[in-house]
């Protein structure tokens, strides 16, 4: 009997030493949240997601991508665990781990940088048939600035705000997506809209291509200094007409920006994390390649514009590669 135990006892050990590739290694699946499908978000995660599932084998994880309502949702949702990682606007990450904006007194100090990616900026298109040049043309105007829980909602307040409008009795403010703004002023039903994007973009294309003519709307130079000086996420950026045939504007439009950037919760594993970072990293010129907003990368910019800690798994390979000391 005791014999029958040893033997028991035995093939029990050799069983649990066998490595880890004598099984099936259990796939991880994980999605990433984007913003709406003409932006710059949607294509980005699909990028990344298709880069990591050529090494599903390896990795032994499966990603997949989802068009959502943009950086808020994308934060919300990694908080309550339905998403793993957002794209999210720099300013978003700042005011989510810091506890402002729509986090007020409520920090998720689980939230965790990966890297940032392209800039965006601060985009106001409008009818030129309203003449509104500048900001302070906006007033009286009907402007769409974003859905509740999309960047270019918080973006398009704070410049408000500090041009000396109050978007809730200075304008009539719309509440939709992005995707939806283009439609809506070619059909005369809005006169402006604010979009927080890199360049170039469908969208904004699309409302340039229309029959009704538009421009870009300029933010002066002291209103992106009130900004810059406040929030530390901002900086100044321009909109590059050359991109969009048959715009108004005959030269660059001075504005601010953002950068978009990947985050992610501390509940997420550091090897799925260090998977994700490296096959980007490792891949850096074919990712340049998918969209012209990624044109002025370098790998030392993606780590700039993190405002929240840079989860382990992502430091562990600029560790191994020499980007972080």
């Amino acid at each position: 009997m005791k014999k029958l135990l040893y033997i028991a006892l035995a093939l029990t050990v050799a069983v649990t030493m066998l490595p880890v590739s004598g099984f099936a290694a259990r796939t991880t699946f994980v999605t990433i949240g984007t913003g709406g499908v003409t932006g710059v978000y949607y294509p980005t995660g699909g990028a990344i997601a298709k880069m990591v599932n050529k090494k599903r084998k390896q990795y032994h994880l499966r990603a997949t991508v989802e068009s959502t309502g943009g950086s808020v949702f994308n934060i919300n949702a990694i908080k309550s665990g339905d998403l793993e990682f957002g794209i999210v606007q720099s300013d978003r990450q700042y005011q989510a781990y810091n506890g402002k904006a729509d986090w007020e007194g409520k920090p998720f100090k689980k939230l965790r940088a990966v890297f940032s990616i392209h800039p965006e900026s601060v985009t106001i298109v409008a009818a030129a048939d309203k003449n509104i040049r500048t900001v302070a043309d906006l007033k009286g105007k009907v402007v769409n600035i974003g859905n509740p829980g999309s960047g270019q909602r918080g973006n398009a307040i704070d410049l408000l705000n500090a041009a000396g409008i109050d978007y809730k009795k200075d304008i009539k403010a719309e509440g939709l997506k992005a995707a939806e703004s283009a439609g809506m002023l070619q059909d005369g039903r809005i006169d402006a809209f604010f979009y927080t994007v890199g360049h170039p973009n469908g969208s904004v294309k699309e409302a340039v291509a229309g029959a009704r003519k538009v421009n870009f709307v300029e933010v002066p130079a002291d209103v992106v200094k009130k900004l810059t000086d406040e929030f530390p996420y901002y900086a100044p950026s321009f909109i590059p007409v050359d991109q969009y045939h048959g715009v108004a504007n005959d030269k660059n439009v001075n504005t601010f920006g953002v950068k978009a950037t990947l985050c992610t919760s501390a509940d997420v594993p550091d090897e799925v994390v260090y998977a994700i970072t490296k096959e980007v990293f490792e891949n850096f010129k074919e990712f340049k390649k998918l969209h012209p907003a990624y044109a002025v990368l370098t790998k030392e910019s993606m780590l700039q514009g993190l405002s929240a800690p840079i989860h382990p798994g992502a430091l562990k390979y600029y560790k191994e590669v020499g980007l972080i000391k």
